[in-house]
């Protein structure tokens, strides 16, 4: 079954660049997923994901993750870069404010307005002109419960309306815009649009803070690249 983001869930992503869905993942979905990640390395800071096949069906249009990525950008909409955050006593991180800048290729093709290129953990990544970063939205899945202590993301509502925002600039935009605290429970999903600045302290009071981080698209790149995918 799908859902559809209409009235005023609708109005307020559009507005805020954010929205909390509780409960969107039922025990036998959690388990899915649970199933899926069970044999990647613990107490990594993050392992970008790829070629696990058992979460093709959770993140497709039709599946209990991507069909909320659907609901936003419609049949079309594809998983096209995964990241597991596991935030724990060993690995208590923080990140500063900033925008995502890059998605993940499967071969270098010199595009136009696409640039610069890294490698990250492997895997091709390139910073696409805004636009392409614009027409995405990021679901964040938890798997545990994520309250104050334990590092929400912390996020700056409308600063997706606002464009790529220098380095020297993203502290006034919070100042701006204010800061909301993006706590959950197991099973809730975070959707954002992807350029939202945002930023993850380190947690007062850590314990594994388990979070599958999904980028979707329903467009292609431009100029024969194609998406790494999922």
């Amino acid at each position: 079954m799908g859902i559809e983001l209409s009235g005023p869930d609708a109005t307020a992503f559009a507005k805020q660049g954010a929205l909390h869905l509780r409960a969107a993942l039922g025990a036998a979905d959690l388990q899915g997923l649970e199933s899926a990640i069970c044999g990647l390395p613990p107490d990594q800071a993050g392992i970008r994901l790829h070629g696990i096949l058992a979460l093709r069906p959770l993140l497709a249009p039709s599946g209990a993750v991507g069909r909320v990525a659907a609901a936003v950008l419609g049949p079309a909409a594809r998983a096209v870069r995964a990241i597991l955050f596991d935030k724990s006593a060993a690995a208590n991180w923080a990140l500063p404010w900033h925008q995502d800048r890059t998605i993940a290729v499967s071969e270098r093709v010199d595009v136009a307005g696409f640039g610069p290129w890294t490698v990250k953990r492997g895997l091709l990544h390139v910073a696409p002109p805004f636009e392409v970063l614009a027409r995405m939205v990021t679901l964040r899945v938890h798997l545990d419960p994520v309250p104050e202590s334990n590092a929400p993301l912390l996020i700056a509502p409308g600063s997706h309306r606002l464009g790529r925002i220098p380095e020297s600039e993203l502290t006034s935009v919070v100042e701006r815009c204010g800061i909301a605290v993006c706590v959950a429970d197991a099973g809730d999903i975070w959707l954002y649009s992807t350029p939202i600045v945002h930023c993850s302290e380190a947690a007062s009071d850590p314990a594994h803070r388990r979070v599958l981080q999904v980028d979707f698209s329903a467009a292609d790149p431009p100029g024969g690249l194609k998406w790494l995918g999922v």
